[in-house]
């Protein structure tokens, strides 16, 4: 639900019974694009964030904790990874983390929306300081006509999109995996943006998620992460493939690298599949519809 701003503080409505507030010093963007609200905000507790049609998408204090698990978890999983692709993304901060890779050698970064690519290197170069990297090539234009036309073969597709409404609605759609899934290369892995499992929206949209990438995928799982200004702070991603398990991978080679990261290590990727029992049956349910 969208924000309210009253007194100085920002509210994004979880429910209609339960609020998040973050107080804030200032409201300097507000603005409209073709496609939806953007709003830049200075705070107190998070630093600076923005918001799209009035959800939180990232802020400065706690972002790294979303793209590190969106990023490194695949990565540790599928180290040869050269060629990679990115639906949304705008931020800028799933490239950031990429680029760290020597071995990455090309990044198609897809966003529907300039406009929030454009702002978020005026204003948050914390995550996308990396746009200009040579490997990289940006792609102003729809994601799911993008992986219907294309050829190229990826070795990881990061769906680093918003909720499953607006512009973000079909990215969660059975086609728009089928098509992700003929675009990996063979070993190859997709990780997608998988909604939470506490509040019922957005644990429905989580089970027909997941539904939908199981019909695709042999290989289906779900991972969890913490992130503090997402609704109940519980958050999932869900990891497909062909024939990789996530929990087959060289824990040692990922540490070789010496990549600082301050939420994921090898220890908490075999950990965060181990999933909440509520977690566990609303995913079965989803299976088994």
């Amino acid at each position: 639900m969208a924000e309210i701003l009253k007194n100085d503080w920002f509210y994004e409505y979880f429910t209609g019974n339960a609020k998040f507030g973050i107080k804030i010093k200032d409201h300097f963007i507000d603005t409209r694009s073709e496609f939806q609200k953007i709003d830049f905000y200075d705070s107190y507790e998070y630093g600076r964030f923005f918001t799209l049609d009035g959800f939180i998408m990232l802020t400065e204090r706690d972002e790294f904790i979303y793209h590190e698990m969106l990023v490194h978890l695949p990565m540790a999983v599928n180290a040869d990874a050269k060629n990679v692709l990115i639906i949304g993304g705008g931020d800028g901060g799933a490239v950031r983390e990429l680029v760290r890779y020597p071995g990455v050698r090309h990044i198609d970064m897809v966003e529907i929306d300039r406009m929030v690519v454009d702002l978020c290197r005026e204003y948050l170069p914390q995550t996308a300081s990396k746009l200009g990297d040579p490997r990289v090539s940006l792609h102003f234009c729809d994601g799911i006509a993008f992986v219907r036309e294309a050829q190229e073969k990826y070795d990881l597709i990061l769906i680093d999109s918003t909720d499953p409404v607006g512009v973000g609605e079909g990215l969660f759609s059975q086609a728009f995996y089928e098509d992700c899934a003929r675009l990996l290369a063979p070993g190859g892995v997709m990780v997608n943006q998988h909604e939470s499992p506490y509040y019922e929206g957005d644990a429905v949209e989580m089970e027909r998620a997941h539904k939908k990438l199981s019909s695709v995928f042999p290989v289906c799982r779900v991972y969890q992460f913490h992130m503090p200004t997402y609704a109940s702070g519980h958050w999932l991603f869900g990891f497909a493939s062909q024939d990789r398990d996530p929990l087959v991978f060289d824990a040692a080679a990922w540490n070789a690298l010496g990549l600082h990261t301050d939420y994921y290590n090898t220890e908490l990727h075999r950990g965060c599949f181990a999933l909440p029992n509520y977690v566990l049956r609303r995913l079965g349910k989803a299976r088994e519809k």
